[in-house]
């Protein structure tokens, strides 16, 4: 731990002794699992989690040298929450998406190669195909079925597309309501290959419904509406809680880290699950996510040295929109987004213009006291006599804050967010103290949500398709 804070507080500029040394010995050692994984019989898992330390290792050095670069670019930002306004890079993000979408490039081989040779004559020969019962025998975690690489280019290219338009949209600064919908174009490949590859549109049907819709219900059309909504909600709501120094980082890392329980479950069984290639799926995307979102925290929290900018913000949802989708468990990705559901949700008066929503919503910072506060919005003119009514209700229910003339008139409103919520509730607290407190939030939401997801589900589905004989 003493190491880790020494890096994140050291010069931006360049890499210490210190630090040098112990990223090259944590990338020397990766290398050396990967040849050694590579060589054998294929251990996908262990492999994956190599790349993860030589992402981690890669991203944080380069974020470190390419911090003067982007200021000398324009590609910078003032930090309004401290009292000299430092300007620090932006958009380090963008770095961070590169190195991942490296990583999962150079992973092909370890998680396919050998299944193919293995499913085929042996040298790759498609028209000679071993029967598939000799190739499933006493498979656990080596191998990873070579029907799965469509799904695997698909998330692949999603990303890459989110890549690009998040950087454009850092570049150009492109206004809220025209990119709110950009992951859904991110999104288009993912969709396209589940069409042609899967194209299961059908749902479970709850126990108490079982009698009047049947076992299963088939969405068609709508499924596809669902999951592009999916697709749109998850980054944008990443990017709404938003503000302060390493919340989006922190928020993205524990929601992968749940993800990661979540497959566990499924690949602890004394035997082999049905679902245990999609959590595998899931696996192979979330453990470098968590090495390149390491590495940036570390220069993104307080105080921050770096901005993430938007494209880390659509690149961390894309990556949960992937693995949710492709990997079949969209519904408990949704149970890890409660905090978000619950800012949007909360925005929603503000997001749809019934109160001024300014451009930039995060806590007002006090230079007197150095702590946070929340922010307020100006009512150029008093608010109409139902939108009073409502602010007064949720000012006495501590759900907002709003200020008055000696009219009686309501002349400022707070910012309706999560962040600024809980300063109402809890008062005034340091920028550090704030985004530790959003990150306990998500990780109890998130703990919830798979208690929900893995025990509350058997009160109106049969049973949990962990299917693991225990309730956990």
């Amino acid at each position: 731990m003493t190491l880790l804070c020494n890096m994140a507080t050291a010069n931006l500029n360049s890499l210490s002794r210190r630090e040098t040394w112990s990223l090259l010995i944590l990338a020397g050692a990766c290398f050396g699992v990967l040849a050694n994984t590579f060589e054998g019989e294929g251990a996908p898992v262990v492999a994956s989690l190599a790349f993860s330390g030589v992402a981690f290792s890669v991203a944080y050095s380069m974020i470190r040298w390419l911090g003067p670069v982007f200021i000398r670019a324009g590609l910078s930002g003032k930090d309004m929450a401290k009292p000299n306004r430092p300007v620090i890079p932006e958009t380090m993000g963008a770095v961070c998406a590169v190195v991942y979408l490296l990583v999962l490039i150079f992973f092909i081989p370890f998680a396919f190669y050998k299944d193919i040779v293995a499913a085929t004559s042996g040298g790759g020969n498609r028209d000679v195909v071993i029967e598939v019962h000799h190739v499933e025998t006493g498979r656990t975690l080596h191998r990873f079925p070579h029907e799965r690489l469509a799904s695997y280019l698909s998330g692949l290219l999603s990303l890459q597309c989110i890549v690009i338009l998040g950087i454009g949209d850092d570049l150009l600064d492109i206004r809220w309501r025209h990119k709110v919908l950009i992951p859904a174009f991110g999104a288009i490949p993912m969709l396209m290959v589940y069409f042609v590859d899967f194209g299961v549109t059908h749902v479970v049907v709850p126990m108490p419904l079982k009698p009047y819709l049947g076992a299963f219900i088939d969405l068609g059309f709508l499924y596809y509406a669902y999951m592009a909504a999916v697709a749109i909600f998850c980054p944008n709501s990443i990017n709404m809680l938003a503000g302060i120094n390493g919340v989006e980082v922190a928020q993205s890392l524990v929601i992968s880290v749940l993800l990661m329980v979540n497959d566990a479950l499924y690949l602890v069984t004394p035997f082999r699950h049905p679902a245990t290639d999609s959590h595998l799926f899931s696996l192979y995307f979330l453990l470098p996510f968590v090495g390149v979102s390491s590495a940036l925290l570390l220069h993104n929290w307080y105080p921050s040295k770096v901005f993430v900018g938007d494209t880390y913000c659509y690149f961390a949802g894309m990556v949960f929109v992937v693995v949710g989708i492709l990997g079949h468990f969209s519904k408990t990705l949704l149970l890890l987004f409660i905090p978000q559901i619950f800012n949007f949700v909360y925005s929603t008066p503000q997001l749809f213009k019934l109160i001024p929503c300014p451009r930039h919503r995060f806590p007002r910072f006090s230079a007197e006291t150095g702590l946070l506060d929340a922010s307020m919005t100006e009512w150029v003119t008093p608010p109409a006599p139902l939108v009073a009514t409502a602010l007064d209700l949720l000012h006495r229910l501590r759900l907002a804050r709003v200020r008055k003339n000696g009219q009686g008139e309501i002349i400022e409103s707070s910012n309706l967010t999560i962040l600024n919520l809980w300063l109402i509730w809890m008062g005034p607290m340091r920028e550090d103290r704030l985004a530790l407190s959003m990150v306990a939030v998500q990780t109890a939401c998130g703990l919830f949500g798979l208690f929900v997801r893995h025990c509350l589900a058997l009160l109106v589905f049969p049973s949990d398709n962990r299917a693991l004989g225990i309730i956990l």
